[in-house]
């Protein structure tokens, strides 16, 4: 019997940084966007190269056995020098991979992150094995002998999945936390409304509640400033809209400005931790992986956990690679004792 079983992604991912990397932001009447851009027709130097294993099943899974928990992780992947690597990765971990999944015939995944000088990331992602997850692949006896199941975005065909693995848990008494990712979103509200309505503890960015809910969260104008709102009205309203069940608790994060949570009755919200960025790419699944698993440690104390999640995920951007700077709770709680005047506010 595990504490926690992940199901996600599980990729090769290569970081790739360039001093010519420009950062293009581009403003409209109701919102604004940046871009990432590169000379075109250009030739340009890397400053930065790494690789390392990532994707949000392992990302997830090694930081819950990382805080404690007993962890097995279901994940796909290919028989190519991309799995071996996967595999190897593991080595100094405490994470059971008897619940992988591994098909010859299919392809690893793969990722390009382009780092900006900013610490920011775009990903261009080869889902390959991680979106052919099929439901006669899953140990479904493995999760109804876990304690909690988390779910991390499932992408492609795999996301077809999604409903039997949810409603097993719930059938089984299994505590389910659910990353919204994009492909889930996509298929509307009716069909997401389905799978928050089992899930205890649900995550999304700001962008995936935007999409999720089809709320735009508006800028300030000359007459309205509402970035002088403690939680920005539309943010509250996504909450709303999100919390479909009474036992759950919606997390949405939002970048720099930190993290905000509901839980039906109290707002929370939570500053990001100081510290250098390097990469952010893992540092969402750090975030909602610890925060699911500091609900445990702490007795549901949500304020608490998002202050334990905004540590851990900056221990993560301060490196690159999504595992690379994760915490346990006692270094964590020890940064914490660093900073007193680091709080959480609760409305």
């Amino acid at each position: 019997m595990f504490d926690v079983i992940t199901i996600g992604s599980a990729t090769m991912d290569v970081f790739v940084e360039c001093e010519d990397a420009n950062v293009v932001s581009v403003s409209a009447k109701n919102k604004k966007s940046e871009f990432m851009s590169y000379r075109y027709g250009a030739k340009l130097e890397i400053s930065d190269f790494a690789s390392k294993v990532g994707g949000g099943g392992v990302n997830t899974a090694v930081n819950f056995s990382n805080l404690g928990f007993s962890t097995s992780a279901i994940f796909k992947i290919g028989d190519d020098i991309y799995s071996q690597g996967i595999v190897k990765s593991f080595e100094n971990t405490n994470v059971d991979l008897s619940n992988k999944i591994q098909d010859p015939k299919d392809s690893t995944g793969f990722s390009i992150i382009l780092v900006s000088f900013e610490g920011d990331r775009t990903v261009l992602a080869h889902r390959g094995a991680n979106a052919h997850i099929k439901k006669s692949e899953i140990n479904f006896e493995a999760i109804k002998n876990s304690k909690f199941l988390y779910i991390a975005p499932l992408n492609g065909d795999s996301n077809k999945v999604l409903d039997d693995i949810v409603h097993f848990a719930k059938e089984n008494n299994v505590y389910v936390c659910f990353n919204a990712g994009s492909t889930s979103i996509k298929k509307g509200f009716n069909y997401l409304k389905k799978i928050l309505e089992t899930a205890q503890i649900v995550v999304m960015n700001k962008e995936e509640a935007m999409m999720a809910t089809n709320i735009q969260v508006r800028p300030d104008t000359k007459d309205i400033k509402y970035s002088e709102e403690i939680i920005h009205p539309d943010i509250k309203e996504m909450f709303k809209k999100l919390k479909v069940s009474d036992y759950q608790v919606i997390v949405i994060t939002d970048g720099g400005r930190g993290a905000y949570a509901y839980d039906g009755n109290n707002y929370y919200i939570c500053p990001v931790w100081d510290g250098p960025v390097v990469s952010t790419l893992g540092a969402g699944d750090a975030f909602a992986s610890t925060f699911c698993g500091a609900l445990a440690k702490t007795d549901l104390d949500i304020g608490k956990s998002l202050m334990y999640a905004s540590v851990n995920a900056a221990g993560v951007v301060s490196a690159f690679g999504a595992t690379e700077g994760l915490l346990t709770f006692e270094e964590i709680e020890e940064k914490l004792k660093t900073n007193p005047d680091y709080n959480y506010i609760k409305l």
